[in-house]
């Protein structure tokens, strides 16, 4: 593991580029979650982030380019939503927004799962772009976990899920978002805004999207066959089985047992905090209530929770407004267990 740290951040790039360039996977951060990268155009590289991550085949991953002019390199856009990705572009690039494609020839099938399509993305953390700036070609990066569980917003994280299988980590600190980003596709309309899909929530909102068109929510992916990364229906997943609880009338808990509480607040006088003798109790917002900071935070929280030896964890719902949409499908999807 690299830390970087003013002159550690060359050696940290010349490393990280040396590796994918001899088709090694390295994890790097991101704004949103570390991930875990390979050259996007080499089958053989991408073929190990499947390997590392335990992913399977019919997962796409996420490819990421340096900026809008290299989007010609990975996807066909069509002439109908060329503006529209244009203007996504200036308003939300570098940033956590991930499009929906037709994918160029050049991506491996392996990339995008035999889809004719790929996601495509340009990261904003100040690391990645480096590396990326450095080596030239487009950088497939899902997150650097083990498929279905925790996404590591920390080094320490990805070497929990990974250390071992990987040949380097480049360590930059938190991830700033803490969630991955928002997955989105383009249906034009003649002489009317375009329709926006959201494939997978994130912390581009529906709010922030709605300039720019019609945001309407996508059909859930059937089982083993998403059209975009992030959708299965188990996901984000601890080790430990986690319960939304929607109600807290619906609490009944087993004798013997216990139970952590993943709050929003962590208010002591709070519905659910006042609600069980619990074991542990973390709050994604403290006090404030505060969704950015939960966003941030909730991989974080998610991961103590796993570690503290617990029969189960019992996450309190949030409002589903602004990023409080992102979380609750991140919650909803942990709480899926297959």
């Amino acid at each position: 593991m690299i830390q970087v740290v003013d002159e550690a951040k060359q050696e940290a790039v010349r490393e990280a580029c040396a590796l994918l360039r001899a088709g090694e996977i390295v994890a790097l951060p991101t704004e949103t979650v570390y991930g875990l990268a390979a050259d996007a155009l080499n089958p053989d590289a991408v073929a190990k982030i499947f390997a590392a991550k335990e992913r399977p085949s019919f997962d796409p991953l996420i490819v990421h380019i340096r900026s809008l002019g290299d989007l010609q390199q990975v996807a066909l856009v069509p002439e109908a939503i060329a503006e529209t990705v244009s203007q996504l572009a200036a308003a939300f690039w570098p940033g956590p927004l991930t499009l929906i494609l037709p994918k160029h020839p050049d991506i491996p099938d392996l990339v995008t799962s035999g889809l004719p399509t790929v996601a495509v993305r340009q990261s904003a953390h100040p690391v990645f772009r480096a590396v990326q700036k450095a080596f030239g070609r487009p950088i497939a990066a899902p997150s650097a976990n083990r498929f279905g569980r925790i996404s590591p917003t920390s080094a320490t994280a990805v070497l929990k899920e990974l250390g071992g299988r990987i040949p380097l980590v480049i360590d930059a600190g938190a991830c700033g978002e803490g969630l991955e980003s928002t997955i989105l596709s383009i249906e034009p309309r003649p002489h009317k805004k375009p329709i926006f899909r959201i494939h997978r929530a994130g912390p581009i909102t529906k709010e922030q999207l709605q300039e720019f068109g019609k945001v309407e929510k996508m059909k859930e992916a059937p089982e083993n066959q998403p059209c975009a990364p992030g959708q299965l229906p188990s996901h984000y997943a601890p080790m430990t089985p986690l319960i939304l609880l929607e109600n807290p009338a619906d609490f009944h808990p087993e004798p013997g047992k216990k139970y952590g509480l993943l709050s929003y607040r962590g208010d002591d006088d709070g519905p659910y905090v006042a609600l069980h003798d619990w074991e542990q109790v973390e709050a994604l917002s403290p006090g404030s209530g505060k969704l950015a900071e939960a966003a941030t935070r909730l991989f974080f929280v998610m991961r103590l929770l796993d570690e503290a030896g617990l029969d189960a964890i019992i996450a309190e719902p949030l409002s589903e407004t602004g990023l409080g949409v992102a979380i609750m499908d991140r919650l909803r999807r942990a709480s899926a267990r297959p």
